[in-house]
C-alpha cells in the first residue's frame, strides 16, 4: 500500500513557475512508476507526465513538452514536477498517481493509487 500526498500548488500568471511534490509513504516505493495528472472541473483527468521507477523512462503529454519537467528521488520516497512557461489553460487540480506498472505508463485506469489533489491557478 502507498499514501500519496501532494503539495507545491498555488496561484500563478501566466510565463511563471511551480514546482509541485508528492510525498509518499509505505513500502516499496522504489519499485512504483509514478505520474501527474491534472483535472479541470468537467474535464477528464489526463496525463502530463510520467517515469518509470528508475528513472529510465519518462513520457509527456504533448500540451506540456518543453514546459514540464518530471523527476524522481527514491532515496526520499518523492517525485516532482517542475512546470515552467505557465498558461491559464493549465488550471486544474494536479493528481500525483502510483503504479506497480515498471514503465512509465500514461492512462489513468494502469495506476493503483491516488493522492489527494493540489490546485495549481494561472491567471493571464
Amino acid at each position: 500500500q502507498v499514501q500519496l500526498v501532494e503539495s507545491g500548488g498555488g496561484s500563478v500568471q501566466a510565463g511563471g513557475s511551480l514546482r509541485l511534490s508528492c510525498t509518499t509513504s509505505g513500502r516499496g516505493f522504489s519499485s512504483y512508476s509514478m505520474g501527474w495528472f491534472p483535472q479541470a472541473p468537467g474535464k477528464e483527468r489526463e496525463l502530463v507526465a510520467s517515469i518509470s521507477f528508475m528513472s529510465s523512462s519518462k513520457k509527456y503529454g504533448d500540451s506540456v513538452q518543453g514546459r514540464f519537467t518530471i523527476s524522481r528521488d527514491n532515496a526520499k520516497n518523492m517525485v516532482y514536477l517542475q512546470m515552467s512557461s505557465l498558461k491559464p489553460e493549465d488550471t486544474a487540480t494536479y493528481y500525483c498517481a502510483a503504479t506497480v506498472a515498471m514503465v512509465a505508463v500514461t492512462t489513468v485506469e494502469e495506476y493503483d493509487y491516488w493522492g489527494q489533489g493540489t490546485q495549481v491557478t494561472v491567471s493571464s
